[in-house]
């Protein structure tokens, strides 16, 4: 069973998924579902006027070299990952990307994550989900993708923190736009 401490329960990971994080993140290859998704965050960041950016699992921060590959400017960036500790905690934004994140994490922290993202979502949150297994596996052996689960288990899921803007399928799983429940009832 994996070890819960103090200080890796502010990160929702246990140490030893943190380690096995550590390890595929020296794959070059490893962390690029966000590359494919820069476009569509330019524009969804225009569509709501957004002045931060925060990219949650934001790993090798590949979303943000491309959100400035794409002429992306004039915005804070705030990047969040575990596996990278010098990126700092978690920072609210006016959108919050979560590309190709979710699956990844441990079942026990997926519910603590999921109220994490409401609390650092100001006005929207973009999140992608693959709902099948990863190409890539941990040393332990296990699939990267921890969470294997069809879009409608997701949805039930997704939908005790957030209301749903909009849902769209894509290669493999899904992306959401949303609302968080909490600027529904406080007219944020």
């Amino acid at each position: 069973m994996a070890s819960i401490t103090e200080n890796n329960c502010k990160h929702l990971i246990s140490d030893e998924y943190l380690h096995l994080q550590k390890e595929l993140h020296t794959n070059p290859n490893y962390g690029n579902a966000s590359l494919h998704f820069g476009e569509l965050v330019v524009e969804i960041a225009g569509n709501i006027g957004a002045k931060s950016i925060s990219d949650y699992g934001a790993g090798k921060r590949r979303l943000y070299n491309k959100l400035l590959e794409l002429g992306k400017k004039n915005f804070a960036y705030f990047a969040y990952d575990p596996a990278f500790p010098e990126y700092g905690p978690p920072l609210s934004a006016d959108l919050v990307c979560c590309i190709d994140v979710l699956e990844h994490i441990e079942p026990v922290f997926l519910d603590p994550v999921l109220e994490e993202l409401t609390t650092i979502t100001k006005n929207v949150g973009f999140f992608t989900i693959h709902t099948g297994p990863a190409l890539k596996f941990l040393s332990d052996g296990r699939n990267a993708h921890l969470i294997q689960e069809p879009c409608s288990w997701w949805l039930r899921k997704i939908c005790e923190y957030f209301e749903v803007v909009h849902l769209q399928k894509s290669s493999g799983g899904f992306w959401v736009i949303l609302e968080p429940l909490i600027c529904r009832t406080q007219h944020c």
